[in-house]
């Protein structure tokens, strides 16, 4: 099972959420071809209703601990309330460029 699948289904048990997306972002650093160590989520859940957004990193963080401790280097979060999410067009914030390496440019 990819590390891609394996977050997948963490958060889909877990959460539960109207919309998930995990993006393997590995390409655009200075990673190996293949590489799964850069990734971004974005989680749409109910279960984010009333929780302030470090409560939904923390919560993220600690479903993917495994993963975080061993392959993830990087994890970008993005975690909405369906209405929060409805709110901002439903749209996925782009990534900035690394700047590390020599992925540059």
């Amino acid at each position: 099972m990819t590390i891609q699948s394996q977050i997948e289904t963490k958060l889909n048990g877990a959460l539960s959420p109207v919309f998930l997306d995990v993006i393997n972002e590995s390409h655009m650093h200075h990673v190996p071809p293949g590489s799964e160590s850069h990734f971004k989520v974005v989680v749409v859940s109910d279960g984010f209703d009333g929780k302030t957004r470090i409560a939904r990193h923390q919560s993220i963080n600690a479903l993917l601990a495994d993963e975080i401790a061993g392959p993830v280097h990087a994890l970008s979060i993005q975690a909405h309330t369906p209405d929060e999410w409805q709110a901002r067009g439903e749209t996925v914030l782009e990534s900035p460029n690394c700047v590390g390496g020599s992925k540059q440019g």
